[in-house]
């Protein structure tokens, strides 16, 4: 399967209602068409709450990323995204922006690359899918996609992004053989999260 199955690191996509879009379509972890936040009239750092009880905004991203499908060769037609729900993803990506996660802590706009807001299923994601990481790993790693040049245009192995509920470090190594792009190594780091706190009553007989 190709890297990027249209063969372009940036597409130019016709998207009813909302115009001509640049999307970088790729297939790696997951399919998944990134574009850039702005584009859309977002700044990369929105949380769920700002997505996914907006239908109009909801609609907007489903038809993005139907038409996105069809580009990429996952359909045949527009309708048939309807019944094709987990792929591909659609991510909007923006530069490096100081914002407050869901968790409530603050994310440094010098400690992060990029900022990255992916939808799954319909509605933005809590996080980030670790599929859809290295989707984003390998787009930062080659030069001219719309992921790399969020992130500066710099060339990079390892690329940190904010997500809503924090920060996720990536890492990609990709190289191009005689005109195609292939990926050689994909690595990240995971946060742990508390899952339960509690009491534990024990006997005094037992002591």
């Amino acid at each position: 399967e190709a890297l990027f199955p249209t063969g372009n690191l940036i597409d130019v996509i016709d998207i009813p209602g909302v115009g001509k879009l640049d999307a970088t379509l790729i297939s790696a972890g997951i399919p998944t068409i990134f574009i850039n936040a702005h584009a859309i009239g977002f700044d990369g750092c929105e949380l769920q709450d700002d997505i996914n009880n907006d239908d109009k905004i909801l609609a907007m991203l489903e038809t993005i990323r139907a038409h996105g499908a069809l580009a990429m060769g996952l359909i045949d037609t527009i309708d048939e995204a309807q019944s094709r729900q987990h792929t591909p993803k659609v991510a909007f990506v923006g530069k490096p922006k100081t914002y407050v996660a869901s968790s409530g802590s603050s994310v440094a706009a010098d400690d992060i690359d990029i900022v990255v807001r992916a939808m799954s299923m319909g509605k933005l994601h809590h996080a980030m899918m670790g599929t859809a990481a290295v989707a984003i790993g390998t787009a930062a790693a080659i030069p001219g996609t719309i992921v790399n040049q969020a992130a500066g245009g710099k060339e990079s192995n390892s690329i940190c992004f904010g997500h809503p509920s924090g920060t996720l470090t990536v890492g990609a190594q990709a190289n191009n053989n005689q005109g195609t792009w292939q990926v050689t190594n994909v690595s990240m780091s995971r946060s742990a999260r508390v899952l339960m706190e509690g009491t534990v009553r024990v006997p005094q007989e037992s002591f």
